[in-house]
């Protein structure tokens, strides 16, 4: 029985086309970053709407008439969209945004379900996050350093790229609520629902 199972797993080692076959322990532990990496974003709504007094004190907190992106945008100071972002610092428009893409991609990825509208989403906003610290530049505005830890790769596109596996995986059928999403009417026939 254990020549079978060595075997067996010898055979998968050598899958001709990787990714055409996942074992219950890499679903498993697919489950666990998508529940993990929508936490990262469901927290980050939360904590700004009410202000638990981690990243935003409750002064500022959206209900209590804080705006999500004034902080963040405005003190942008680096980067060839420095301008742009503080024209939008603060805008409702930009606030219900920011604040309802966080709001859609932690709650999907949590569940499972419409993880390639959420894999979508987390990238692009996961790219304008990352223009707005822009980590290419080694001094700001002020010509001070930025403490860039590293110019292109940050957790910006960490994130992204992981929302993208998540979705390309079906990360959402294991301990989530895809497989039930996946045979819904609607999605069956708009498969880019999944």
């Amino acid at each position: 029985m254990a020549t079978t199972a060595r075997h067996h797993v010898a055979q998968l080692e050598q899958v001709e086309a990787p990714g055409s076959m996942i074992t219950h322990a890499a679903a498993r532990v697919l489950a666990v970053l998508r529940i993990a990496t929508g936490f990262v974003f469901l927290w980050a709504f939360l904590d700004k709407t009410f202000g638990f007094g981690y990243a935003t004190p409750a002064a500022k907190a959206w209900i209590n008439g804080g705006s999500p992106t004034k902080g963040f945008l405005s003190g942008v100071a680096v980067g060839p969209f420095e301008d742009v972002f503080h024209s939008i610092a603060g805008a409702a428009w930009a606030d219900w945004l920011f604040m309802l893409g966080m709001l859609g991609i932690g709650v999907a990825l949590i569940l499972g379900i419409g993880l390639r509208i959420a894999a979508v989403a987390a990238g692009l906003m996961m790219a304008f996050m990352w223009a707005a610290e822009w980590p290419l530049a080694q001094q700001d505005s002020a010509g001070e350093a930025t403490r860039s830890s590293n110019p292109l790769v940050d957790y910006h596109v960490v994130y992204g790229i992981t929302a993208a596996v998540l979705a390309l995986t079906y990360a959402g059928h294991t301990w989530g609520l895809g497989r039930w999403w996946a045979k819904l009417p609607l999605v069956q026939k708009n498969r880019w629902l999944i």
